[in-house]
């Protein structure tokens, strides 16, 4: 019989791996593991922090369901969600950013120059751009999913007075890879923080604190998909992300347009913006699949 001890407990487990098993998850289990056994060795992990581990885990399930998703926004904390998306954005694309816990799949679709402000009383902002491939071509029948936070800095996952898909829509660009909406200014929010991610947050003395930013996922056939948002260069929080979604890229700005300068046509809005509205324009970049 072996004789299984702290210093060789994780060869034991790479033996234990059996023959014909996929080299790409024997290659990312067997570092997983190898890095959890030297973690608990080095800081001598003890029984009760053990358990406080294992009751966090129990806790962020408890608190998960299909519009509430606590690992995720554990990922995004840790800063785990942000390295995955540096490790494979490509240089001559648009870089990626955090999905983050409110997407909503299903989105209804929003015809090019549409609105998503609605009702909501509150400056209008109008966004538009191209999505090209990185030599500057438009790239026809690309598909964006929109979404954002609504006035009150709340998602429509998160508030029961808004409709479900408020502050969402799926857009299709046209020959000219044109996107374009007219929807509010986002505003700066928290994470939730009433369950235990938000325990680690104060433990570790930080803040739930997002950027305002406009979230997109950018698809083409023949490109590598894109998942990222775009935020405004004088937002408080834009250096301090609580997520780390922030890339030197995705800064843009909100020009200040004068009142009656709205564009006559081409936008649902047309003809009833009388005042001053922010507009901004920021291009999208897909890169080609390998």
């Amino acid at each position: 019989m072996r004789d299984v001890t702290a210093d060789n407990i994780t060869d034991v487990f790479m033996g234990y791996m059996g023959e014909g098993i996929d080299p790409r998850l024997k290659e990312v289990l067997s570092s997983l593991v190898t890095h959890l056994h030297a973690f608990a060795r080095e800081v001598k992990l003890t029984h009760e922090e053990w358990n406080q581990g294992i009751a966090f885990l129990e806790a962020a399930g408890a608190i998960s369901d299909k519009e509430r998703h606590e690992f995720v926004l554990l990922s995004d904390v840790l800063g785990l969600s942000s390295l995955v998306d540096m490790l494979h954005s490509r240089p001559e694309g648009t870089s990626s950013s955090v999905l983050g816990p409110f997407h909503i799949s299903g989105s209804p679709p929003l015809a090019v120059g549409a609105d998503l402000r609605k009702d909501f009383d509150a400056p209008v902002l109008l966004a538009e751009g191209i999505v090209k491939d990185p030599a500057g071509n438009p790239i026809p029948g690309a598909t964006l999913d929109i979404w954002q936070t609504a006035p009150n800095g709340l998602y429509s996952s998160q508030d029961p007075d808004q409709d479900t898909y408020s502050f969402h829509g799926l857009q299709t660009v046209g020959e000219d890879g044109r996107y374009a909406f007219t929807s509010v200014r986002p505003v700066e929010y928290t994470v939730p923080s009433d369950g235990p991610v938000g325990d680690i947050l104060r433990a570790c003395g930080r803040h739930p604190w997002r950027p305002s930013h406009l979230h997109f996922i950018v698809e083409a056939e023949g490109f590598r998909p894109l998942v990222t948002e775009v935020f405004p260069e004088d937002d408080p929080y834009l250096d301090q992300d609580t997520v780390f979604g922030v890339r030197k890229d995705l800064v843009m700005r909100y020009e200040d347009m004068p009142a009656g300068s709205f564009p006559a046509e081409g936008f649902e809005l047309s003809g009833k913006v009388g005042d001053p509205y922010l507009k901004v324009r920021f291009d999208l970049t897909l890169v080609p699949l390998d």
